[in-house]
């Protein structure tokens, strides 16, 4: 198995996953193929990789050098790498589906939705934001 043409098959999903939910129309027939067809897809490839390979290796979760050694083999470090493509795109199309339903501009929600494509976590953060505020300032 080539490792590098299947992280960049997973990560072209992935990117074209994102473009899709900022770029199109959210209808709904496009989030379901976003849930259960690219998110699906990415969560196959990373089961399929734990299933076979997890296993196999040494290293764990216990600690930073436990898990430096977990990931030291290309396709446990490959689906860490899904896990998170997985992850993220998910986290997004609920993010969007929130943000929609908050009646936020998709101008304003593109940035949010970058933010968690790129660093997680950070845009989770900034797409809780317009619902914290809004709740602030409700009589």
């Amino acid at each position: 198995m080539n490792w590098e043409t299947l992280f960049g098959l997973a990560g072209n999903l992935a990117l074209a996953g994102w473009l899709a939910l900022i770029c199109l129309p959210r209808r709904p027939w496009l989030i379901r193929l976003l849930r259960f067809g690219v998110v699906g897809v990415l969560s196959a490839l990373y089961s399929s990789l734990v299933f076979v390979y997890f296993f196999r290796v040494s290293g764990g979760f216990g600690s930073l050098a436990a898990v430096k050694t977990l990931f030291a083999s290309d396709p446990v470090l490959l689906a860490g790498w899904v896990h998170y493509l997985a992850f993220d795109l998910f986290v997004g199309v609920w993010l969007a589906a929130r943000l929609d339903a908050q009646r936020l501009s998709r101008w304003l929600q593109a940035p949010i939705l970058a933010a968690t494509f790129v660093f997680g976590p950070l845009g989770l953060l900034l797409g809780f934001a317009p619902g914290a505020l809004a709740t602030s300032q409700a009589p």
